[in-house]
Parts: structure tokens; sequence; C-alpha cells
């Protein structure tokens, strides 16, 4: 299912050339990069709201079997303690893709509407530059959110701390909003990607169907100017309105346990020189090249 959240023109401009660049990515598997290592959580900085940065505050995050689990065994009551994991390089161009599932029991005092409820966040504020007490980063959150039981639940939904983005042909000033995802009750792994174009055109889809789709995301938020003392105010207020062009990728804790595996990124951006071993045909922007060589014709 494709959500059109842009004029439908403005759309096709923006995805016709990434989807030609893309037709050949089934055959660079290996391009695929790993942003676990498989043995621990080494790459990842960890930030915990009232804690410093890297305490690991009850071993809530931690790598076993294959996935990092993000885990409240240790909690007696969650207490606000509001976390993500940063990976340690940013990006601006790339598919991520990962998948998810909820387990257990939400942990005592989290919540009503953190039942069931994670995220990724992307484009975000590196990991060093939280403020102490900062319970969630300046980024765009991937939502994810497990049924109930009863009643419809999308995943997939975006969220926006300290950020605005375009949808419609004008600036969305929700703070969520909601995917047409399917809900997915229960226990089981939900296939997950965000498709990152810089800060054109950036997608949502959950078991391979496009969900959410917007466009131009840029600092500032109304619902981070309503009184609160917190990062957006004091630090970012003076960048409202600049563009949201790349960031740092994290995982969210915030008070259910939840897994992740085969958390995967492909870069995007690379070297566009077609005689340089590094080149890429799903490359939309140019990065940095690790030749010499010239482009073929070029003196």
């Amino acid at each position: 299912m494709l959500k059109f959240q842009l004029p439908a023109f403005l759309f096709f401009l923006l995805i016709l050339p990434f989807a030609a660049a893309t037709a050949q990515i089934k055959e660079d598997k290996k391009d695929w990069k790993p942003l676990f290592n498989g043995k621990d959580l080494a790459g990842w900085d960890i930030k915990i709201s009232g804690h410093p940065l890297n305490e690991n505050y009850k071993n809530t995050f931690r790598y076993e079997n294959g996935m990092v689990r993000i885990s409240y065994d240790e909690y007696q009551n969650f207490d606000n303690k509001y976390g993500h994991m940063y990976y340690k390089e940013p990006y601006s161009h790339y598919i991520l893709r990962f998948q998810y599932r909820f387990t257990g029991n939400q942990t005592p005092g989290g919540a009503n509407w953190n039942v069931r409820n994670s995220g990724v966040m992307y484009h975000s504020q590196p990991a060093s530059s939280l403020t102490m007490d900062q319970e969630f980063p300046v980024s765009l959150e991937f939502q994810t959110l497990g049924g109930l039981g009863k009643g419809e639940r999308h995943t997939g939904n975006l969220c926006t701390p300290g950020t605005i983005v375009h949808m419609n042909g004008k600036l969305n000033p929700n703070h969520c909003i909601d995917s047409d995802s399917k809900t997915y009750d229960g226990d089981g792994w939900v296939k997950a990607e965000i498709v990152v174009l810089g800060d054109s055109l950036l997608t949502h889809l959950i078991e391979g169907d496009t969900v959410l789709s917007y466009y131009r995301p840029q600092i500032g938020e109304e619902y981070w100017a309503q009184g609160r003392e917190d990062a957006y105010t004091k630090v970012w207020k003076d960048k409202n309105g600049m563009a949201l062009k790349e960031g740092y990728i994290a995982l969210q804790a915030e008070s259910h346990p939840i897994d992740f595996r085969q958390v995967e990124l492909l870069n995007l951006k690379g070297c566009m020189n077609k005689s340089c071993k590094s080149y890429r045909p799903y490359f939309v922007v140019a990065g940095e090249c690790d030749c010499t060589t010239k482009p073929k014709g070029k003196p």
C-alpha cells in the first residue's frame, strides 16, 4: 500500500531517479552493512535520561543471542529513564532495515501510552550533545507500536521530537503522525525499513509495504515550545527552521521490553566515478571516492 503525503507530481520527480538507481540493489547484497558486530554493543553510544554518556543504567541495553535487547528485568520502576543507543556514524542518504518484536509486560511506572511502544530515531543529534536530563533527542522517530489485542494500532508511524516535516504541500504540526500499516498483535517479528534521501523524501515501510512518506524535515516544533525547558528550547531554538539533512541512528528504550535483530544499512551516498571500484549503481548522491582513477573521457 502506498500513502501519498505530497503532490503526486512532486513524489514522482523525487522517487523515479531513486527507483532507477536502486534497481540493482539485489545484485549487491554484500554492500548492506550490519550495524552490530554480532558480539556486543561496540560502535554504539548509550545515553539514558539522568545519567552520563555511556552509563548503561541497570543493563538496559544488551546484546544476546544475535539480538539487541532492551530489557528492564533489573528495574523496580521505570522512573522516566528514557534512553537511546546511538550508532557511531551519521548518515544522510541510506536505507535502514531491521526487525523488531515486543516481549513480556511493560515496566512498572511506564506511561500508559508506552505499552508496546518504542522506536528508531534517525537524523538525530549525536549522543554526546544531549543534556543530562534530556529524554528524547532532536530527531525523527520511526515509531514502532504493537497491537493491544483489540482495535487498530498502526506501526511505522512518525513522531517528531524537536522537528517538523512537510506533508501534502505544507508543514504538518502534529507531533505523531499515523501510518497506513496493519496492526501487529502478539510477540512476532515485524520487518521494517526506512528510506532516507537527505531532506527530500523520507519513506517508512512495514513488511515491504510503503505506509508513510513525507519530505523537507526541519528543526522546530510547537510541541517542544510549550514552556518546556529542555534541549530544544535551550540549545536548538536558534536553529529553528533549519533543514534536517543528516544525523545519527538510535534505538529507543521507552519502558516496554523490545528486541531488534538484523539491523543493516545500505549507504546511498558514495563514489559516482564509474571507473572506480567503490562505485555502485544505486548511489543517489556523490560521496568520497577511495581511488584515484579519473572518469573515462576526462583528461
